[in-house]
């Protein structure tokens, strides 16, 4: 099922190996990692044995893939809820999670701002319009309170 490449001699390479090529394309978390090569038929041993060579070496940190998934995502528009999720998603644990959103140290109400400034120009008509938007901040991540306090920066103007 491996689909990467083979070694010379036509064998799949070794599930470290395998876990090496996937991290130099981009962090993933240990649970990605696990995942990954489970479906490509490692052996839960070789698997265990491959993932703590890799953090022992600092190839693997599940902080630093928190760290660069966060960025990633902010750089995106994505607010903390959705951050959050996918995150859990991809198996990190809840204390890294709130530990790498701190760490961002982002204003989050500024960037839904700057997220709702970037998808409608025009100003608020009607009750509808607002709903619109609310959903829409929502949909990216936003927290109800970081939403009302967009809106209500662009009701300033």
């Amino acid at each position: 099922m491996f689909s990467g490449k083979k070694s010379a001699a036509g064998d799949p390479p070794s599930a470290y190996d395998y876990a090496v090529m996937l991290l130099a394309r981009r962090e993933h978390s240990v649970a990605e990692l696990r995942g990954k090569m489970a479906r490509n038929d490692y052996a839960q041993q070789e698997i265990s044995e491959a993932v703590e060579q890799l953090q022992q070496a600092g190839l693997q940190s599940d902080e630093r893939f928190c760290e660069v998934f966060v960025r990633s995502r902010i750089g995106r528009g994505q607010g903390p809820l959705k951050i959050d999720a996918e995150l859990r998603q991809r198996g990190v644990s809840s204390a890294l999670i709130a530990l790498a959103l701190e760490a961002a140290d982002t204003d989050w109400r500024a960037l839904a701002r700057e997220v709702l400034l970037r998808k409608y120009a025009s100003p608020i008509s009607d009750a509808r319009e607002r709903a619109k938007r609310l959903r829409f901040l929502a949909s990216r991540g936003f927290s109800a309170e970081q939403s009302y306090a967009a809106l209500a920066a662009e009701d300033e103007q």
